[in-house]
């Protein structure tokens, strides 16, 4: 290899042996490096060698502290112990110096020591590494990304110097680094050990961007990847049917990347973001104001924090300050305990906040372990006081652990640490040593590349080496063993199994916490439910009734835009807002909505109607002229009476059918005429009752021919009438009309042009049975259609005009010279005949359902009673109470009526 394609790999780390390195005793003068290139040509691996030997191996730069356990593999962890820093201005005239951090976090000490108490039960296992003991250095980032690179570089280059491609440990392996325990310092670790091929295992990194194995090809982590948290969270939203969630990210890769997936997760859930705002990392107070007047106005109950744990701690502090309440904020795993926040005007704000932790399993003895800490015990812990003092209150003095211990010296108004506390006696709101949350994680994360150690030792599998061969403990490379941890897969001492996907990411598990704050200062977190990628019931369980909510009674909150629709109501979407925003408007009569908050109303079957709250069909009451309405009854017995009183008339003119004034009108005739006229009254009995088809076809046609047959039979009694006067005229031509014939084919043909027309109906459109649902919603009124409204009022048509003939024809022979003249009566009979007709038409068409039924009986039996009234009472009158008049004299005039002419 040439030294032109150097450049390409600086990753190199260079072997002593082609390296001559001049060092220098001051500090202060730069090493030099003679580099023998064609050495270097020969021997630079082409991915790196950390483990190469240096005797002398030093830059001028600064020194980090760390906490340090020596063994024969060092495993290098990065944990952000204080949550603040800050930078001290660069003069140019000196130095910089390194970054200043403050706020000392309980949470995050207990996390990296998951890591020394993992380290630790890894050590007293002779089943796991044999012969090989396990140390640590445990760096401080601080969440500070200049920290965390320069962690990295002096775990690399060993001996706490920075001197990148250079490793000086000659001692000891170096297996992998564990953190750190956010995203950003994260990704900054990622990059540079990619290109060594570096394993990395973080314990708290959840950004989705890391899972991209071309970017960080040696990136793993036992915390899952948050692209299933933001997922995770909108299925709490929608289990809670929140339709109105207000978010708050950040610009930084975590808040950015998961807040825009949140959106698109809630989005598919048909729920909508009220308001989505962005914290940037500068102008934070102006974009902070602004926010605040944006959840002021906004009528979302609930608001997704989805930002780092140091810009929550400010923006929740500001958020309190501003008097805001009342709302329910949905948290991340990154939300932080009550104690970081330093006003506590922000607990009553904060407090029944619901949100996501990270899974909290089991770890045997790890309680033990945390409660058994102390400054004399673990002298080489840097960070140990710091931890006293903080969940004690008190200060250690400029003196040694050993001499304060002795003099338990309190000062006026500091209360200086004796170190005969007692962690036991410390209350779990600021000791909390039973929800274990990312210590879990950082002790699976030692055990992950213990296991790959392990199997690396063993060659339990082929690894990636030539012919099949196993590598040498004391000579591998990074790549190597990160081959392992991809594939490694254990049960770790609480019974869970820990495995890594393709993209490094283990199985996606969060707990759903409630988080209780007390007035007097103390916490608590209730474990209210869990989201899983791999659990049933949509991945998410939730114990509603373990909750308690920010809300009057309790109560969960409704978080809507608009309230649902109750059922009978359609939601309208308001224009130019989201989905969410409707008004509610109410169904059209024959539709209902059965359901809430639908957006479409549904129409009822035809044979139902919607009720008064248009919430479900009812079936509609069938109505019709039944036998059983009063109505229906009334019309029944009045044309039961017709028709029997029509009978009774027929049989006194058969009964007294030699009499003169039988003879003299026709008699035939009159038998045809009264049994027609009983017909029409019986043919409308076939208007009452449940119509069908085939008595809607019938009762038109019965009702036309019958009284075709008796208008046609009065006009020939008219007829008779006329000839049999004009006959006794002197030279008359009308005596060979004398006869039967004329009145018989009068009918005839009256009768048959009516059945002809009645016959086209029924073959071209007849009468149906109708269903008639317009008329009355309430009802369904079944009804004979005419089928065709044009044979129908042809049909009448022809009615009237044989009415109109037969009228004229007897008002002209009303005069005609006899005592008893028969053509005034049907004069009479006809003016009442068409007089009802006539008013039948209006009455008809202004109607409907069964009273135009019963327009159409009252005037069949009406005109039925006037023709019977006036052309057959008079004769009865004669027949029956002036048998003396029943006489041919009588009736030819020639002899005298003393009581009455008729």
């Amino acid at each position: 290899m040439s030294l032109d394609n150097l450049d390409a790999f600086p990753q190199f780390f260079y072997n002593e042996d082609e390296v001559n390195v001049v060092s220098h005793e001051d500090e202060d003068e730069p090493v030099e490096q003679i580099v023998d290139a064609e050495r270097l040509q020969k021997n630079v691996d082409l991915f790196g060698d950390l483990h190469y030997n240096y005797t002398s191996c030093r830059l001028q730069g600064q020194r980090l502290s760390a906490y340090s356990n020596k063994g024969d593999a060092i495993i290098g962890g990065i944990f952000p112990v204080h949550y603040k820093y800050i930078f001290l201005e660069a003069t140019f005239t000196e130095p910089p110096k390194p970054i200043q951090c403050e706020i000392f976090q309980i949470r995050s000490y207990q996390h990296a020591m998951g890591m020394v108490f993992a380290v630790e039960e890894i050590n007293q296992n002779p089943d796991l590494l044999a012969n090989i003991t396990l140390g640590f250095h445990i760096y401080d980032s601080c969440y500070s990304e200049a920290r965390t690179l320069g962690s990295t570089l002096w775990f690399l280059t060993g001996n706490g110097e920075v001197i990148p491609n250079y490793n000086c440990n000659s001692k000891s392996l170096l297996p992998a680094i564990i953190g750190d325990e956010t995203s950003a310092p994260t990704i900054s670790i990622a990059r540079i050990l990619g290109i060594y091929k570096y394993p990395q295992v973080s314990h708290g990194a959840v950004v989705p961007t890391l899972s991209d194995k071309q970017q960080f090809p040696s990136f793993l982590r036992t915390n899952p990847s948050d692209n299933f948290q933001s997922s995770g969270l909108a299925k709490m939203i929608n289990y809670f049917d929140w339709k109105w969630i207000g978010i708050i990210g950040s610009d930084f890769d975590y808040g950015e990347i998961g807040s825009k997936k949140l959106e698109k997760e809630i989005l598919k859930t048909g729920a909508c973001v009220a308001f989505f705002e962005t914290i940037p990392k500068n102008n934070y107070k102006n974009k902070v104001a602004y926010i605040i007047e944006i959840i002021k106005a906004s009528s979302a109950d609930v608001i997704v924090i989805y930002v780092t744990t140091p810009i929550i701690v400010t923006l929740m502090e500001d958020i309190a300050m501003a008097n805001i309440t009342n709302r329910v904020w949905i948290t991340t795993t990154s939300w932080p305990n009550p104690q970081d926040f330093s006003k506590k005007d922000v607990l009553q704000t904060i407090n029944k906040t619901l949100g996501f932790a990270h899974y909290s399993g089991a770890i045997p003895g790890f309680k033990e372990f945390l409660l058994g800490l102390h400054p004399s015990r673990y002298m080489d812990d840097i960070f140990i006081k710091e931890f006293w003092g903080k969940v004690f209150g008190c200060k250690w003095s400029n003196q040694n652990t050993s001499q304060v211990m002795r003099n338990g010296a309190r000062g006026s108004d500091v209360m200086y640490c004796t170190g005969t506390e007692k962690l036991k006696e410390l209350h779990m709101s600021v000791y909390d040593v039973t929800n274990f949350r990312m210590s879990y994680t950082s002790y699976n994360a030692i055990y992950a590349v213990t296991y790959s150690l392990h199997s690396l030792i063993a060659c339990e599998t082929p690894g990636p080496f030539s012919n099949g061969s196993c590598s040498d403990i004391n000579h591998f490379q990074p790549w190597q063993l990160l081959h392992y941890i991809k594939s490694v897969r254990f049960k770790n001492s609480g019974g869970k199994e820990m495995f890594f996907d393709i993209n490094g990411d283990p199985p996606a598990l969060y707990d759903i916490i409630n988080i209780l704050l007390y007035e007097d200062g103390t916490n608590k977190f209730i474990k209210v439910g869990s989201v899983a990628s791999s659990a049933s019931a949509g991945g998410i369980i939730i114990d509603k009734t373990a909750i308690y909510w920010n809300k009057e009674n309790n109560q969960i909150p409704r978080s809507v835009c608009s309230e649902p629709c109750s059922p009978g109501y359609r939601k309208a979407i308001r224009r130019g807002q989201p989905i969410c925003c409707s008004d509610c408007i109410e169904c059209s009569n024959g539709e209902i909505a059965n359901e809430t908050d639908t957006a479409d109303c549904w129409r009822c079957p035809y044979e139902y109607w919607s009720n008064d709250k248009h919430d479900r069909c009812i079936i509609r009451t069938i109505d019709f002229l039944s036998y059983e309405d009063p109505l229906g009854i009334t019309l029944t017995t009045i044309s039961i009476i017709f028709t029997l009183l029509t009978g009774s008339i027929l049989c006194i003119f058969i009964k007294f059918r030699t009499t003169a004034i039988v003879k003299a009108n026709n008699q035939k005739l009159s038998y045809l005429l009264l049994v027609s006229l009983m017909l029409c009254s019986m043919c409308s009995l076939m208007f009452i009752g449940y119509p069908v088809t085939l008595t809607c076809m019938l009762r038109q046609i019965a009702f036309g021919v019958t009284f075709s047959i008796s208008v046609s039979s009065i006009l020939a009694k008219t007829i008779t009438v006329v000839i049999a006067f004009s006959a006794t005229k002197p030279n008359s031509k009308m005596k060979k009309w004398m006869g039967p014939v004329i009145p018989y084919c009068t009918v005839t043909v009256g009768s048959l042009i009516q059945i002809t027309t009645c016959s086209v109906w029924l073959t071209v459109s007849p009468p149906f049975q109708k269903l008639n649902t317009q008329l009355d919603n309430e009802k369904m009124i079944i009804e004979c259609s005419e089928g065709s409204d044009l044979t129908f009022w042809c049909m009448l048509g022809y009615l009237g005009l044989l009415a109109s003939i037969s009228f004229i024809a007897a008002f002209l022979a009303r005069k005609l010279p006899d005592s008893f003249n028969e053509a005034k009566f049907i004069t009479f009979g006809m003016l009442v005949f068409t007089s009802v007709w006539i008013s039948f038409i209006p009455a008809y068409l202004s109607t409907q359902g069964k009273y135009m039924v019963a327009v159409e009986i009252f005037a069949i039996l009406s005109s039925s009673i006037g023709l019977l009234a006036c052309i057959f009472f008079p004769k009865c009158y004669i027949i029956l109470l002036r048998p003396d008049l029943n006489t041919r004299q009588s009736i030819m005039g020639k002899t005298t009526i003393t009581n009455r002419n008729i």
